[in-house]
Parts: C-alpha cells; structure tokens; sequence
C-alpha cells in the first residue's frame, strides 16, 4: 500500500502537524522512512514552508536541531527562486549540456513499467496508482533514464510531471537535471545494491548489479533502447462562464495556489482559473486535475472556470484582479507576496549551497 493524499483541508492540517523532522532527517532516504508526505499540498499553494516550519517550530524544536529538515523546505523555494530567475529556460539544459544524449524521446520500458529492476517497476507503477514517487525513487527513475538510458532529461520529466500530484515544475526540471548533469558537475548513478538498500528489495543479476567503477561505461542495455513519443493531454472540464460580482475584487486561483486562508474573510469573487495555454505548456493528467479541483472545494464559493485570463478580464475590469505570485502566471490587477521562507535572498544561484549560504545565517 502506498500513501494516500486526502484534500480535504482538516486532514492537511493534521498532517502538517505530525510531521516529525529529526525522524525525517534520520529515515528520509528509506522508502518507508519518515517523510511527511506534505509535497502534494505545498506544491498545489494549500500550504506554504513557512506555515510548515513555522508549525514545526511551535512544538519546541530549536532551528539548529532540525537543519536537515529546514534545508528541504529550503530546496523548495529555492528551486522557485530558479524558476523566477530562469522562466522558460527551465526547459533547457540550465548550467551546461546534458552530457552523452542519444535521443531525446520516453524510454518505453519506463513507460511501460518494464525495465526489469523490480523495485523501481513497482515505484513507477504506484506512480501512476497513486501520483506520488518517494523522493529517492524520483532520482533512481532519472538515473536511469538519463544516465543509463542516455535519454535527454526533458522528455521523461514531462511524463513524470505529468503524473504528480506534486507535480511542481522547477522542483521536477532542475531535480532531472541535477541528475543528469545538466545542473550538477557531475551525473548520478546508483546500482543494484542501492536500489535494495533504499528501496526494500533484494535483486540480484540485473543491468545495475555492477560496481560504480563500471556503472558509468555499461553500454545502454537492450531494454533501454526502444524508445516512444509521448502524446500528454489534460483533459480539461466544460465550464460555463463564472457569475461574478462587478462591485466584488476577484481573487484568482489557480493549479499551483489554492490557499483556503488566502484573504479568507473578504468579500470577493473566487475563481479557480484553469487556462488552457497553461496545461498544453505543463500538461498534467486526468488524476492530478482531479485532484486540484479537489484541493480548491476547501474554499468557499470557488468557482471553476476553463478559459484563459483574457476571457475572465471581459467579464469584469482587469483593475479588480487580485492574485498571489507565481513566474508561471501573468494576471492583471494586484499580486499579493508569497509566504517566502527567505525574502530578502533573490535571484538566481547556480546550485543550492550558494543559496544556502545566502539563506541560512544562524
């Protein structure tokens, strides 16, 4: 049984307050360690890292006592601070050309749930069950597609997006290229023995099951090779034009912020705006669009609509948008500031521990 993620907003909460983050720090690389599966919710804008911290904290923790834990948040945002500096060359190689590409296609074994690592066969089989892929799992998939597989990272990391419920572009594109190479110095790999170790498994005899002087030189294995086109459509719901009070703001929602507290006791207009540009951009699937509609009946009075901000703006005046901060939207009106863990570090840092340094002043 893999984990479920509830939308309701009392069962966010809940979950928010059981995380445990020396438990995380001492377990988070094990599949069945302590992860507080969170991700769907900070990811989708219910919840933010400072709220997370912040709850943390409450309990007693003292900042130093859970860096490992705070230093994950901190990934978070700065892989957004990535996206903020970057935009669309997110879907470039960012530092350097991904190294030793072959093509620039899905591996179909992946696709397929057939590489023949059994392990990792059934991580991306609960991927699709379930929309979620433990955190080390996410880098093992990418190892192997890329650096394995000699896959160019863009591809398998739409379809992987597309399945997440997390699904978070800057967080998913530059942890593929981090794998790859393309935002690191170096590649990573892992074989068969880590794999077990990590993920519960006990295989033996498999294309993996070579030591790291060797890992990097195996020839691409035959499974690897055939290759496919991915065809990602959302299937995005017929709405009927939202019945908006001219005199009333309107609060504008969308995939990556659905926060119930949001401005939460203004009179307004809410729509969850569902722009068909955006999803044919970040094509997500069927699962993962239910659940962001999901997500958004934590707040009343929402109204869903599939059109782009151009239809909302003849509908009402574009002065009386309101909308909070995200690179991946471009509304009219006023933008309200992300609940940043760190806002006074901007801009862009070529690889974490820069902005770590940045960050992070004890």
């Amino acid at each position: 049984m893999g984990p479920t993620f509830p939308a309701d907003y009392e069962s966010i909460k809940r979950r928010v307050e059981a995380a445990d983050p020396l438990a995380y720090a001492r377990t988070r690389n094990y599949i069945d360690g302590a992860v507080t599966y969170l991700s769907p919710y900070i990811s989708r804008g219910v919840i933010s890292t400072r709220q997370v911290l912040d709850t943390v904290l409450a309990k007693g923790y003292a900042l130093q006592s859970i860096e490992k834990f705070f230093q994950e948040l901190a990934w978070r945002e700065y892989f957004q601070r990535v996206w903020q500096a970057k935009g669309d060359e997110l879907f470039n190689d960012l530092r350097q050309p991904q190294p030793e590409v072959m093509h620039r296609k899905m591996i179909t074994a992946l696709q397929n749930t057939a590489t023949g690592i059994d392990a990792i066969d059934q991580q991306i089989k609960q991927l699709y069950q379930r929309g979620y892929l433990h955190n080390h799992a996410r880098m093992y998939v990418a190892a192997i597609a890329c650096n394995v597989g000699k896959a160019h990272w863009l591809a398998p990391a739409r379809w992987m997006y597309f399945h997440l419920l997390d699904g978070d572009w800057a967080s998913n594109s530059c942890s593929w290229q981090w794998t790859a190479g393309a935002f690191s110095s170096k590649k990573y790999f892992a074989n068969q023995g880590n794999i077990n170790h990590f993920l519960n498994s006990s295989q033996r005899n498999t294309f993996l099951d070579v030591g790291y002087d060797w890992l990097p030189r195996i020839p691409i294995p035959d499974v690897l090779l055939d290759t496919t086109d991915q065809q990602l459509h959302t299937p995005l719901p017929h709405t009927p034009a939202p019945s908006l009070d001219a005199t009333l703001p309107t609060l504008v929602y969308n995939s990556y912020q659905l926060d119930p507290l949001w401005r939460e006791h203004e009179r307004a207009n809410r729509v969850l705006l569902l722009e068909p540009s955006h999803f044919q951009k970040y094509p997500v699937s069927a699962r993962v669009l239910q659940f962001i509609i999901d997500l958004s009946k934590n707040i009343p009075g929402i109204q869903i609509f599939n059109g782009e901000i151009t239809d909302l703006t003849k509908l009402i005046s574009p002065e009386s948008i309101i909308s909070k901060e995200h690179h991946a939207f471009r509304y009219p009106g006023k933008k309200d500031v992300r609940d940043w863990l760190f806002p006074h570090v901007t801009g862009y840092f070529p690889s974490f521990s820069a902005f770590w340094k940045k960050a992070y002043i004890v």
